[in-house]
């Protein structure tokens, strides 16, 4: 969607809702607290759409995971990340290990396009029909933005830098930041960035084990979409990867169903492994443990605990930590090359490991 129908449709949302607070369209709302008011609005209005789901405070086993013996989580980290994945990816096929052969697959950020690619099957189209290392780096760079940002991504982009908590508030400031960003690259131009990286339908959802993550920009809420709450509000699969990787002040939002939606990792879940729990075994795949070395966010983390409260709920994990180069920029297409190579030597070291943890 365009920047002028996004600004139209919240003139108009805006208007609506201060239409129901004043009891037009809607019963009146009996509170003083104007944001109480705006928050049981949305509550009753988007209550029945299936995406919101919050993490749990404690271990708990998903209802989407349930039976499953194989699972695989792919967390977020920008271009270098998707590129990481590919090397890995391309690496382990060349090792006879297809992750592909996990019966549910979490993506977020980064991690949602990997997914995607993966369990629709286009990437080993890609990687048949080109130079892995010599054409991978052009194709991926045309997701990296480069232009220098403007005053509101400049805003965008702090706010989500400097927020230290995960709480409901501070991913709705974030999200109210994202939805005021003035981007370059949004709505349908995600999309098609998507579908050229990922193969994936830009009509329908055909791959019923693919989840991806995302955020509701304006009620912080975390979403996850699967193919029965897809269906239910006519997302596509390459939507929901761009939305999942729609990075304040950079890209997006995108609109998921009738949700403005940013990345996925903008949470205090860092992997969304909880959403794996219960599984029997489970890789959990991040670009950092979550405090250190380059991240897309200030949002406080710990992929640590993460896979404690995953191995409560009696899943056996497996966590691999990418790792970045020391002041690496997650957003530059220059870092892509390398970050192909990286994935691609990664591979060789875990080969053994994963073929082990998933005889």
């Amino acid at each position: 969607m365009s920047d002028p129908s996004r600004r139209n449709l919240l003139t108009l949302a805006a208007m609506g809702a201060a239409g129901a607070a004043m009891g037009v369209g809607l019963p009146a709302v009996a509170s003083s607290d104007p944001n109480a008011v705006a928050a049981q609005i949305s509550s009753k209005l988007f209550a029945q759409d299936g995406l919101a789901r919050p993490a749990p405070d404690r271990p708990t086993a998903s209802d989407l995971a349930k039976g499953l013996d194989r699972t695989l989580v792919l967390g977020g980290g920008g271009e270098y990340y998707v590129a990481w994945y590919c090397g890995f990816f391309h690496g382990l096929l060349e090792q006879g290990i297809d992750l592909n052969v996990a019966e549910m697959i979490v993506g977020t950020s980064a991690g949602s396009y990997a997914g995607s690619a993966l369990a629709s099957g286009h990437f080993q189209i890609l990687r048949t029909e080109f130079d892995f290392f010599g054409h991978f780096p052009g194709l991926f760079a045309k997701m990296a933005p480069v232009t220098s940002p403007n005053a509101s991504q400049k805003r965008a982009q702090e706010i989500n830098f400097s927020v230290r908590d995960g709480s409901p508030a501070s991913i709705r400031a974030i999200g109210h930041a994202a939805l005021a960003a003035d981007n370059r690259l949004n709505g349908d131009g995600v999309e098609r960035l998507a579908w050229l990286l990922t193969g994936d339908s830009r009509t329908g959802w055909p791959v019923a084990k693919m989840y991806t993550t995302a955020n509701d920009c304006y009620t912080g809420e975390r979403l996850i979409i699967g193919q029965a709450a897809a269906r239910k509000n006519g997302i596509p699969l390459a939507h929901a990867a761009a939305a999942s990787s729609s990075l304040p002040g950079v890209i997006g939002p995108t609109l998921l169903g009738q949700r403005y939606c940013m990345d996925g990792g903008i949470s205090r879940t860092w992997a969304h492994a909880d959403v794996v729990a219960g599984s029997r075994r489970a890789i959990v795949i991040t670009l950092t443990n979550g405090y250190e070395g380059s991240l897309l966010s200030g949002i406080p983390h710990n992929v640590h605990t993460e896979m404690t409260a995953l191995e409560a709920t009696g899943t056996k994990g497996m966590l691999i930590i990418a790792g970045t180069p020391k002041g690496v920029d997650l957003l530059d297409p220059g870092q892509i090359a390398p970050a192909l190579r990286a994935g691609y030597a990664r591979a060789k070291v875990e080969a053994g490991k994963i073929r082990i943890f998933w005889a």
